[in-house]
């Protein structure tokens, strides 16, 4: 194996990111745009204090026990790794709960020189309804941050809460940068912060909206769960670090240019820093999320394990390749000079990349959040426009047959959703397909009405799951039409 070895070699003098979400896919993408941008500085101010704020207290030991720093292995593929040490990190916190580091988090964020507050805590982290943004006010972890504002659990309540503690210090806001695969990222989680804000003081929410910039951001990067398959890899290469990360070697992170109180200068570290983020995270959450959902349902059902093993099947790569060119490009409106079927092509390189492990069943969660950005909205595109919605609606069909807990030969997967529940109640009282795919599109917190309600589309998912229930995910494979494009 031809191996880079890229080590550490800064001296980072001050934090200026507060990061929410200490997990492998921060560690192998915005800590790496930052390493890099302190590297080439000799240092600097910009490091990263990082925080868990649901679970994982263990992470953040081990991270303490290694001084901050661990090792990031990039494939190329099976011959071809970058093993880069990374330092960009100078402070770790467990931030949960049951965790001892909330004030110390909220002291952090409140101090002058933090200027970005970056987040990574899924789509489920920011308690917003999938139907109409609004911020779940029910949710049991807002509902606790309403009672108790100065002792928060949710990360948009500990947004609010050190923003108030700046405001009343007289101190200007940080901006606030989520990094989560969603659309708009930006705007939702202003959305969450000032709705939230408003439960507490009219006066702080106005402040938030005026003062406080939310720019919108785009992250893609291929980050598998670490396996122990992954470790021992690591070890061959010389590495003992139970802090690890093994990632694919693409990295792109596209970011809105709004920053009042400074940034790093993140265009030299191959950041692209554009005035509208919104075409470039379509295209990702409808290009690459829904073919890597697509793969996720239907190869969990036909009992594939990876994203690799399912594109080394044809009849896979004729699904995502059908999907991309007939069902998800023709719904975006990109720059001049975007090519998209390249962009296909090179998605389909990057999923063959064996050197990965990344597991469907890893993808495969919280699929109720993740339907309406990856799926719904190209969908009602489509049918607006007379098109074809037929891979969709094949995916439909698997998520809703994925989640009775069990692929096609029987053998059981955990349903990792907040809906879970829900899921399981509807396959207990409907047994005849028509009953139950009328009853999962009536789940008004996944499928917008005007799409549920339309004959094209509930008629195509309810096709789609009699023939992937009754003849199997090879025969609703085979069912599809050869790529036209």
């Amino acid at each position: 194996m031809e191996t880079h070895v890229v080590d550490s070699r800064h001296s980072c003098s001050g934090t200026g990111i507060v990061h929410l979400g200490l997990g492998a896919f921060h560690r192998a993408h915005q800590a790496i745009y930052v390493e890099r941008n302190l590297t080439r500085h000799g240092g600097g101010d910009w490091g990263i204090v990082s925080a868990n704020i649901r679970s994982n207290r263990r992470l953040v030991e081990l991270m303490r026990q290694r001084d901050q720093r661990y090792h990031v292995a990039e494939y190329t593929d099976r011959e071809h790794v970058t093993l880069r040490e990374v330092a960009a990190i100078g402070e770790t916190l467990y931030a949960g709960p049951d965790g001892d580091d909330l004030e110390t988090l909220l002291t952090r964020m409140s101090e002058p020189g933090v200027r970005i507050v970056t987040l990574t805590v899924t789509e489920k982290g920011y308690h917003l309804s999938p139907a109409d943004g609004r911020l779940l006010v029910e949710a049991p972890t807002i509902a606790h941050d309403i009672a108790a504002p100065d002792a928060p659990h949710s990360a948009p309540g500990m947004l609010v809460e050190a923003l108030a503690r700046r405001h009343a210090a007289g101190t200007p806001p940080f901006t606030v940068l989520s990094c989560d695969n969603m659309p708009d990222n930006g705007k939702r989680v202003r959305r969450a912060v000032i709705e939230l804000a408003r439960q507490r003081d009219d006066q702080l929410a106005e402040w938030i909206a005026e003062s406080v910039a939310f720019p919108c951001s785009m992250v893609d990067r291929i980050v598998p769960a670490m396996t122990d398959d992954d470790f021992a890899r690591l070890e061959t290469l010389g590495v003992d670090d139970p802090a690890a990360v093994v990632c694919e070697a693409f990295s792109q992170w596209v970011i809105e240019d709004d920053f009042p109180q400074g940034r790093p200068d993140w265009e030299h570290d191959g950041v692209q820093m554009v005035a509208d983020v919104a075409p470039f995270e379509t295209m990702k959450l409808r290009m690459l999320n829904g073919s890597h959902s697509l793969l996720a349902y239907l190869g969990a059902l036909a009992g594939i394990e990876t994203v690799s093993d399912a594109v080394a099947r044809r009849e896979f790569v004729a699904l995502l390749d059908r999907y991309m060119g007939n069902e998800a490009a023709p719904t975006l409106t990109m720059p001049a000079g975007t090519d998209l079927d390249a962009y296909a092509a090179s998605l389909l390189a990057r999923f063959a990349n064996d050197s990965l492990r990344h597991r469907l069943q890893q993808i495969a969660m919280d699929g109720s959040q993740k339907l309406p950005q990856r799926w719904l909205a190209g969908a009602r595109t489509r049918l607006d426009a007379g098109g074809d919605i037929t891979c969709t609606a094949l995916g439909v069909a698997a998520w809703i047959r994925y989640t009775a807990g069990s692929d096609l030969a029987g053998a059981s997967h955990p349903v990792d959703d907040p809906l879970a529940g829900t899921f399981a109640t509807l396959h207990a009282e409907h047994s005849e397909p028509a009953a139950l795919v009328a009853a999962f599109l009536a789940l008004d917190a996944i499928f917008p009405r005007e799409l549920a309600d339309d004959a094209r589309f509930s008629g195509a998912v309810l096709d789609a799951y009699r023939t992937l229930t009754e003849r199997g995910a090879e025969a609703a494979l085979a069912a599809l039409d050869a790529p036209t494009r």
